[in-house]
């Protein structure tokens, strides 16, 4: 069998040694005669699992007892409704800052549910730079500040943490066990799974205990977080299968030596990509280098009408969805954590020979 490397945005490539795990307990999970998709959510096999991917998660983010931990489903563009209902209140204000699509798309949300106020954005710069924090304009009675610490169409990523004194809510979708973050900084973390947490289906929220039980009375039941915390995630059936595989990524996690040791890879592949297009004249990317994303690298090419040929040739490569978001265009390499270094070697060692013939 040949793996071909996966650039996808998402859903992005999973760890080789999950997917053969999970082939080989496909049919029988652990000498139960079925898989772990055909048990009910109740079982105490299937609770053994959540509550194993619970613990794990815990560990290698160091998430306290004073933080509810919930597998949900919807996605993280269900969260961009559940922040206001939970958070806002009724006739509440929150803050949020735009650096990008995914920015734009809560801030839509919001404000469906109370008063937004964009207290910051890079729109005028085509979403190439992240607003310094002197420049933004807060709200003193806002109910939260929320942001998307990395914009995974656009390539742009804080490398800092905001300083409010109203919790931090941040969709950190594409960024999320790509490194240590300090979960004490945050009032909440939400994260769609399928880029470095498992398969499209689940939905990953970190919420500060304090902050449940503030919902909007019209809040659906499946929107609460309070319910979802007292029912352990399972007021309804879960996403039990992707579930068990992020719960099996988080093992593989632990086996690399944890977010520390993938930090320390994921700088190294983003390094050398990037210094792979600012060393041509054939490739450029459009972010300031301060907030040039670790995950997710735009690239464009001198000549855009390459383009098609470039992802033609890269495709018969072997280097898959490289094609960038039809709102930039150009070209655009995710590399989460499940993409190794010898997928970012082989895609440079492309580019370059791509460059030799067209350039």
């Amino acid at each position: 069998m040949t793996r071909r490397y996966n650039f996808c945005a998402g859903p992005a490539a999973l760890p080789l040694p999950v997917l053969e795990q999970a082939r080989d307990e496909m049919l029988d999970w652990h000498g139960a005669g079925l898989s772990i998709m055909e048990m009910s959510h109740r079982s105490p096999e299937v609770v053994s699992v959540a509550e194993r991917a619970e613990a794990t998660l815990r560990e290698l983010m160091g998430i306290g007892d004073d933080y509810a931990v919930l597998f949900l489903q919807g996605g993280a563009s269900t969260q961009f409704a559940a922040v206001p209902l939970n958070l806002m209140g009724e006739n509440g204000v929150a803050d949020y800052v735009n650096t990008g699509q995914w920015s734009k798309k809560a801030i839509a949300e919001g404000g469906r549910f109370g008063k937004v106020n964009v207290a910051a954005s890079s729109e005028d710069t085509n979403f190439s730079t992240i607003p310094p924090q002197s420049s933004w304009q807060l709200s003193a009675d806002a109910a939260y500040l929320h942001y998307t610490p990395n914009e995974t169409i656009g390539g742009v990523e804080y490398f800092w943490v905001p300083e409010s004194a109203a919790p931090l809510v941040v969709d950190m979708s594409s960024t999320i066990l790509s490194r240590p973050v300090n979960v004490d900084d945050y009032g909440v973390i939400y994260a769609g799974a399928q880029k470095n947490i498992g398969p499209a289906g689940l939905t990953l929220v970190i919420v500060r205990k304090d902050l449940l039980g503030k919902a909007h009375a019209q809040c659906p039941a499946m929107l609460n977080w309070k319910t979802a915390a007292d029912n352990d995630s399972m007021y309804n059936t879960p996403p039990t299968f992707a579930l068990y595989l992020a719960g099996l990524v988080f093992d593989w996690l632990q086996a690399q030596g944890g977010l520390q040791a993938m930090e320390v890879r994921n700088r190294r592949k983003a390094e050398k990509l990037y210094a792979a297009i600012d060393g041509s004249s054939f490739y450029a990317n459009p972010v300031e280098l301060q907030s040039r994303s670790l995950m997710n690298v735009p690239f464009t090419l001198a000549d855009d009408s390459l383009d098609k040929a470039f992802l033609a040739e890269a495709d018969a490569a072997g280097l898959l969805n490289l094609k960038g978001h039809r709102s930039v265009g150009g070209m655009r390499a995710s590399i989460y954590n499940a993409v190794g270094e010898d997928a970012v070697d082989a895609l440079i060692d492309f580019m370059q020979d791509f460059e030799r013939r067209n350039g």
